[in-house]
């Protein structure tokens, strides 16, 4: 399904990815890949979009935010030729590598990729782009004995412009202090029971922050992030801020 917002088009292709297009024809993805959405292998009799063979290599701007999101055979689906490849400044290959998932360097991948840090701003394929915090409470339900799962500096976050629309996607990230100073139209966050906001958390920032649509995403990829996303949406709307979902 695609959902049509503002200038934009919106759609969850599964687990974080996400594809955003404006009028004038800029395409961003956010972090693409991962547990066979993009490659037609994903499988279950959830809400969710389903698993396709995604080769589309249309996007301008491809956002990273952090090890786990990273898949460098999923922004070779996404990406276009002359696409420039955003990540955050702590992901790394060779640790992923490591922890048994074979993924290319960002730096040997054939487009422009730029690494950024927390409270960067730039203009990048005229999308203006700004670096968000994202972590896990140290005293929360996602650091199991004091040990966050996404440590402060692991990942982050995106607010963007893109067509005049801004949007943000949270990344992996409790909801922190900065999220509800955020003024975005269209708000994308995390609603899985684990490792993230769940979606009691979601929705109760998505009424604080009151966007002009909120589209949840990153939940029932998998058995740990399965959630009942018809419960938030009526949350969020009971709010009254329009959502919507992109289950397929």
């Amino acid at each position: 399904m695609t959902v049509r917002h503002d200038n934009v088009t919106v759609s969850w292709l599964g687990y974080a990815t996400v594809r955003i297009e404006s009028a004038d024809g800029t395409v961003v993805y956010v972090d693409p890949g991962r547990y066979g959405t993009l490659t037609g292998e994903w499988d279950r009799d959830v809400p969710h979009p389903p698993g396709r063979a995604y080769d589309e290599r249309d996007g301008d701007l491809v956002l990273v935010t952090h090890d786990h999101h990273y898949d460098s055979d999923g922004v070779r689906r996404v990406a276009s030729e002359d696409a420039t490849v955003i990540a955050y400044e702590a992901v790394d290959a060779e640790s992923i590598r490591a922890g048994g998932r074979d993924v290319e360097d960002l730096e040997a991948l054939p487009y422009d990729v730029q690494r950024v840090e927390y409270g960067e701003e730039a203009t990048v394929e005229g999308v203006d782009l700004e670096v968000l915090p994202a972590f896990n409470h140290p005293d929360g339900p996602n650091a199991p004995d004091g040990d966050p799962i996404h440590p402060e500096g692991f990942g982050c976050g995106y607010r963007f412009a893109v067509g005049g629309t801004s949007v943000c996607w949270t990344g992996d990230s409790d909801v922190l202090d900065d999220h509800t100073d955020l003024e975005v139209s269209l708000f994308l966050p995390p609603i899985g029971k684990n490792f993230t906001m769940n979606r009691t958390e979601a929705a109760e920032l998505a009424a604080a922050i009151d966007p002009d649509l909120v589209c949840p995403i990153h939940y029932n990829t998998f058995p740990d992030l399965d959630a009942d996303s018809r419960a938030f949406a009526a949350d969020v709307a009971a709010a009254g801020v329009p959502v919507v979902l992109d289950e397929e």
